[in-house]
């Protein structure tokens, strides 16, 4: 047994220089991918190659839906008290999606109660929950496409570019300018890698899977809203 133990502690002492460049670079992807981002992109992905797969009339389910939407929440938190509002409003709706999906098992079963019940912007409902939680997906999807566009653009301009696009238009002045003021207190572009356990680059292309795999999902979604003539501008 000290025999093994020693045997184990020696060749976790082998050289650097003695490992080679695949060895090396397999080691990093090994370790890189054990992160939130990786999670993200994992989950939209999985979900994006279902949706794309079996085409938009695939009934999605609720309980995957809302799993890679919990991974999500995550970045909230990384992002400070800026995004509070968005982290509290998020989870709170993701959680309401994950416990109603064995009362309604499916994505398009929320929207059809809420239709029949004519509940469908009620504050509390499935529906609404649904669609805020789309325009989350949505924000970290835009502020993914402003943190790749350009290493000059700080995380501040990328946030708020992002926040004025996607959420914005639906909150309230009281909310708009809780959060302008809360940008502010964003953390740096290295310090969000730091938070996120990501470099430059291994962030870059986790950041871009999500993008893409999170597409056909937002569309997917609005799908679900137009095909029932449910405007999309709220």
């Amino acid at each position: 047994m000290m025999e093994a133990t020693s045997n184990h502690k020696t060749r976790g002492r082998v050289s650097s220089s003695r490992v080679s460049m695949d060895e090396e670079e397999a080691f990093e992807d090994a370790n890189t991918e054990l992160t939130h981002l990786s999670a993200m992109a994992d989950a939209f992905e999985e979900l994006s190659a279902v949706v794309k797969s079996k085409g938009f009339n695939y009934d999605l389910r609720l309980e995957p839906f809302s799993n890679a939407c919990s991974h999500v929440s995550v970045l909230f938190d990384c992002l400070g008290i800026a995004f509070k509002f968005a982290e509290f409003e998020y989870v709170s709706k993701v959680n309401d999606l994950a416990e109603a999906s064995w009362r309604h098992g499916t994505l398009n079963n929320i929207l059809d109660f809420d239709v029949r019940n004519d509940s469908v912007k009620t504050q509390g409902s499935l529906t609404r929950n649904l669609r805020r939680v789309r325009q989350g997906l949505d924000l970290i999807r835009a502020l993914f496409e402003n943190f790749l566009s350009s290493e000059d653009f700080s995380l501040k301009e990328a946030a708020s570019a992002a926040y004025t696009k996607t959420c914005a238009p639906y909150h309230a002045w009281a909310i708009r300018t809780a959060v302008s003021a809360g940008m502010y207190a964003l953390p740096t572009r290295e310090q969000l890698l730091l938070r996120l356990n990501e470099t430059d680059e291994s962030a870059k292309k986790k950041m871009r899977r999500y993008i893409n795999a999170s597409l056909p999902i937002l569309e997917y979604i609005d799908k679900l809203y137009t095909s029932r003539n449910i405007n999309l501008d709220w």
